[in-house]
């Protein structure tokens, strides 16, 4: 782990310190909660952690400050499923130890794993060749507004045509691989993770909140990486005592909202279908498309 985090960092090229607005504590309070209220719904926190700041006035917070914040999710997402992770943890280690390759806990972690690796391929290749992503034309907000809008009616066809007839006992390797695959679609700003893995689950036949759940636990990886190279790298920068202080307030906001949005989502989709979000995902983009072409949104500046 620490020697992908040296090779992510190396590519890393140095940010100026004026490539950023200047956070303050509200919006830092206002930062996090979107975070935490969109980093687990699937309609895209990096979507709305680029609209919202824009609308408000406050420019974009940028991709450093986004991927500091995540660590309060990830901190919410242990938290919740500490049982579940600690079962499957022991599980593994059983597997192993006595060569149960068949083991259940043993087929998850593996599934997890190996579904992690391809977000981290895509995301060192972008690492590499992508010298400034901030300013990338993925992250405009018209190519927000369209992913948004593609991820909604491929959500729409999964809601519709998925059997749901498989829970959370059932999950093999082959699920972690493809919705790792599909979680490697949501590097692209408005795509979603939880919204792209859900997806993928629902197309694969995983009942709404046995794919809601694996999505949430296939996330630890990928989330945590993300955090510890930009708080690293964000640190490396030598940022100010105001900068230290946003960090912090957006990452406990993001914690304590993200806490509450795993734990409404779950209880959620145990007996709803997932319409309400495929509606909003659609409108969110139409609305964005619409402000931008009559001017009252305008991509920021660098």
């Amino acid at each position: 782990m620490i020697a992908l985090l040296d090779v992510l960092l190396a590519q890393t090229p140095a940010v100026p310190s004026n490539a950023q607005h200047e956070i303050n504590i509200l919006q830092a309070i206002v930062l996090g909660m979107v975070q935490g209220l969109t980093e687990f719904l699937p309609i895209s926190s990096s979507a709305h952690l680029k609209v919202v700041p824009v609308a408000l006035g406050w420019g974009d917070p940028g991709v450093a400050y986004v991927g500091v914040i995540q660590l309060g999710s990830i901190v919410a997402v242990l938290w919740y499923f500490w049982k579940d992770l600690t079962n499957i943890a022991i599980g593994a280690f059983k597997a192993i130890t006595s060569s149960d390759y068949e083991s259940q806990e043993f087929r998850m972690a593996l599934g997890i794993g190996l579904g992690t690796i391809p977000i981290i391929f895509f995301g060192l290749l972008i690492k590499i060749f992508v010298k400034d992503f901030d300013k990338s034309p993925l992250r405009s907000l018209g190519a927000i507004a369209i992913a948004s809008i593609v991820m909604s009616l491929l959500l729409a066809i999964a809601e519709k045509t998925g059997k749901r007839e498989r829970d959370y006992e059932k999950l093999d390797i082959k699920d972690g691989i493809l919705m790792g695959l599909a979680q490697a679609m949501a590097i692209i700003p408005g795509v979603s993770r939880s919204g792209s893995t859900l997806t993928a689950g629902l197309f694969l036949g995983l009942q709404r909140a046995a794919a809601a759940r694996f999505s949430f636990l296939l996330g630890i990886p990928a989330i945590t990486l993300v955090g510890l190279v930009e708080l690293k790298s964000a640190l490396g920068e030598g940022a100010g005592d105001a900068g230290v202080v946003a960090l912090i307030v957006g990452t406990i906001s993001a914690f304590i909202f993200s806490y509450i949005s795993i734990a409404w989502l779950m209880k959620f989709l145990q007996t709803q279908n997932t319409w309400v979000f495929v509606w909003y995902r659609l409108a969110f983009g139409v609305a964005i498309l619409t402000a931008l072409a009559g001017g009252v949104l305008q991509n920021p500046q660098g």
